[in-house]
């Protein structure tokens, strides 16, 4: 096993989509975030936001995965993985436009597993949630908070979260949790039309909204 604790994963360097069908899907994303989509030869789809990639989508039904950068490439559990190559979306990555990954949050228990595995410090915060910070960093790289579904979400920038939702029901996605202040900024939860949930977190300042300047 690498030496997380020595090499601290500081920040995304992809996120994944596995669904059924992919194109419809990516295109339901595309309308919604504003990205271009270009058709891969193996059956994926890849939404980009200028030169920076926002997501792939792949065909298979394990729904979202959030790939970190890392020394050492493996699979980690609850839908996150470790790849190598620069951190894309982060605290120290270009500040998120509107399109664009700009937060990943792990619903569950496990603060010692995600530590260990990657590397980070456990900032426990007034809130239901825990900040996760690298041992030199004073910003933070991603959230964890207990409730019922376990997994890793990721969140994108938009700006107007309440139109964003609006056009998500309209255009044959879900709003699960309505538009709502939390501790990152003005949010909500919504299902694409196979299912994958996601957030959208309007005009963040930086990796994490208001969580950006928080440090441990």
């Amino acid at each position: 096993m690498p030496g997380p604790t020595t090499s601290p994963a500081r920040g995304v360097r992809r996120v994944e989509l596995s669904t059924a069908e992919p194109e419809p899907v990516a295109d339901f994303y595309a309308h919604l975030l504003g990205w271009v989509v270009i058709a891969e030869p193996d059956g994926a789809f890849t939404g980009w936001v200028g030169d920076r990639l926002a997501l792939r989508v792949r065909p298979g039904d394990s729904g979202y995965r959030i790939v970190f950068a890392g020394p050492e490439p493996r699979d980690l559990r609850d839908g996150a993985a470790v790849d190598q190559g620069r951190v894309l979306h982060g605290p120290w990555a270009p500040g998120p436009r509107a399109g664009e990954p700009c937060w990943v949050e792990y619903t569950g228990d496990g603060d010692d597993y995600w530590t260990g595995e990657l590397g980070w410090l456990p900032h426990h915060t007034d809130t239901p949630f825990t900040l996760y910070h690298v041992p030199d960093g004073q910003r933070p790289v991603a959230a964890r908070r207990t409730g019922e579904h376990t997994g890793w979400r990721c969140a994108f920038a938009v700006p107007d979260t309440a139109k964003t939702a609006d056009l998500a029901a309209d255009t044959g996605g879900r709003v699960v949790v309505p538009p709502a202040d939390t501790p990152a900024g003005l949010t909500a939860t919504l299902a694409d039309p196979a299912g994958a949930e996601f957030t959208v977190l309007q005009d963040p300042p930086g990796w994490g909204g208001a969580w950006h300047t928080t440090g441990p």
